[in-house]
């Protein structure tokens, strides 16, 4: 039978590898298998010393389309063997595919054929983001992909630049080369950023896809973490402010005004909520190097970049231009967990006007008058007491300038929702009393049997309701008093025990941790000795 036009356009798949021998099969066969729409596989080593050659070197002589390079010196980052891979490319396409990910069945097909249709430069598709070991997946940007879209030019679909990803995207080959859009050489951490920019900034026609293309294997747990989930030091978040500042700049030197300033929004949403909530992980030194740093770069923004971020991202950013040394560290953090809490002190002006504290009476915060119930940060407290058969889970909403008890709040329902997989466990509606503590709040009190959970992650999430029909979702910061917080082996009908741990996130969201039977209480034991075997 004849080829179509599409079957003779072949797509060029660039892995790249570094020391990975024991994932970077599982790679290759993911590319391989896409099928006749791969026509051949260029597999980058950067030198590694683990036999990762000599297994790509096996796996070529099975399938000729399998071409290995081998580097004879590490690079120290992702972007000099991406380069070897677009150099080496014979395809009409190509796309980029890590060493420790997948490929999932039909996605380089749906991407040529997306491509080829629409005669796009660039085809992006779903990228998830898998969980291991519990195999969870998180869709990557889901609300670029939700539905199939031509994109004329990148200024009219600003949230691309959200998807700094280049592993979901097709390309064509001679649309790179013809705007000389290469990576960074060397140990550049952040590489996707200048690269996906140059990218966008040299217009292409997009075509977006509602399906995954592309499977990013998270390792949060790894002996050795890639070069991104790393960020135990400060030089990672200074890694990051250089990789935006240079996405700013190509974007600036583009005349690409509005796609810059989406850029810096989703600095402000996306990078500086998601490093301050995990700020209360590090030491004073690192959060006065990351306040200094974070401080410097924003006083590099306009003040309508500050303008166009929601109320949670533009605060933040306005108590750290206003205050030079770092204050309200832990408020910070409620207030850039997902959704935001703002805990009290509620101050105000000498005029009554809402303020974020007494000592920074500038950055005001009067739009939380009118800004709608659904969306405001209300601050919700959570106090979970395990106990044998019924545990007692203490909610306190606090008041907000007189919002809450305008609204009225009714009643409030308590989800225990799987972190592996979002499926829901336990769910209760309690009702709200009024109180004064000293200032108004409104408790509810829920009844909960955690023998019947599963073993796992359970994260605790909440439907405020109001007298108007108003519905609040959110989160309950975790209380840590004496004793709240800590693991207890309690006696269970079913299981005999059953270990249940409350604790805290990274921004301070209450979750728990259940463990059924003796088999599940001796393997948490177990994990925690592990890791402080391994920590000491």
């Amino acid at each position: 039978m004849e080829n179509t036009p599409q079957q003779q356009l072949r797509v060029c798949v660039v892995l790249i590898g570094y020391n990975d021998v024991t994932r970077v099969a599982d790679a290759v066969r993911s590319a391989l298998a896409q099928g006749p729409a791969v026509s051949e596989v260029i597999a980058v080593d950067d030198g590694s010393t683990d036999g990762s050659v000599e297994l790509l070197r096996r796996l070529a002589a099975d399938d000729q389309r399998l071409r290995v390079v081998a580097r004879a010196v590490n690079s120290g980052g992702c972007g000099t063997p991406r380069n070897d891979g677009i150099d080496r490319c014979s395809a009409p396409y190509l796309m980029f595919l890590d060493s420790d990910d997948v490929l999932p069945p039909g996605a380089v097909s749906a991407l040529l054929t997306a491509a080829t249709e629409h005669r796009a430069e660039v085809a992006s598709g779903l990228c998830l983001r898998r969980e291991l070991p519990s195999g969870r997946d998180v869709p990557w940007q889901p609300e670029l992909y939700g539905t199939p879209a031509i994109v004329e030019r990148p200024s009219e679909q600003l949230r691309l630049v959200y998807d700094t990803l280049c592993v979901n995207k097709l390309y064509r080959t001679d649309f790179l080369r013809r705007h000389a859009i290469r990576f960074a050489d060397g140990p550049v951490v952040y590489e996707d950023f200048a690269f996906t920019t140059r990218v966008l900034a040299a217009a292409p026609r997009i075509a977006l896809i509602d399906q995954p293309v592309y499977v990013w294997h998270v390792r949060r747990r790894a002996a050795r973490l890639s070069l991104s989930l790393d960020r135990s030091g400060i030089d990672n978040w200074r890694a990051r402010l250089d990789a935006h500042r240079q996405a700013v700049e190509i974007l600036h030197a583009a005349g690409e005004k509005e796609l810059m300033g989406a850029a810096c929004t989703k600095f402000l949403e996306h990078c500086l909520r998601m490093y301050l909530r995990e700020l209360g992980a590090h030491g004073p030194e690192y959060q006065r190097a990351w306040w200094d740093l974070t401080r410097a770069y924003l006083q590099t923004f306009d003040t309508a970049d500050l303008e166009r971020a929601t109320d949670p991202a533009r605060i933040v950013g306005q108590v750290l231009l206003a205050s030079p040394e770092p204050v309200d560290l832990y408020r910070l953090r409620q207030l850039a967990a997902r959704p935001a809490r703002l805990p009290p002190p509620h101050a105000r002006a000498a005029d009554s006007t809402p303020v974020w504290s007494e000592a920074l009476p500038e950055v005001t915060l009067e739009h939380l008058l009118v800004r709608p119930m659904r969306l405001l940060p209300l601050a919700v407290d959570a106090e979970l007491r395990p106990r044998a058969r019924t545990s007692v889970l203490t909610l306190t909403l606090h008041e907000l300038y007189g919002r809450v008890a305008a609204a009225a709040p009714t009643t409030v329902d308590v989800e225990l929702q799987a972190r592996d997989g979002g499926h829901p466990g336990l769910r209760r509606t309690a009702a709200w009393s009024a109180g004064t503590d000293p200032d108004p709040v409104w408790t509810a009190e829920v009844l909960l049997d955690l023998g019947a959970l599963p073993s796992g992650v359970w994260d605790l999430r909440l439907r405020v309701r109001f007298a108007d029909g108003t519905v609040r979702e959110t989160t309950a910061r975790a209380v840590p008093g004496p004793g709240l917080l800590r693991r207890r082996v309690l006696p269970d009908r079913r299981h005999g025990t059953v270990l249940v741990q409350p604790y805290a996130t990274h921004s301070g969201s209450l979750s728990v941790r259940v463990a059924a039977g003796m088999r599940g209480v001796v393997g948490v034991l177990r994990s925690r000795s592990r890791r402080l075997l391994g920590n000491g």
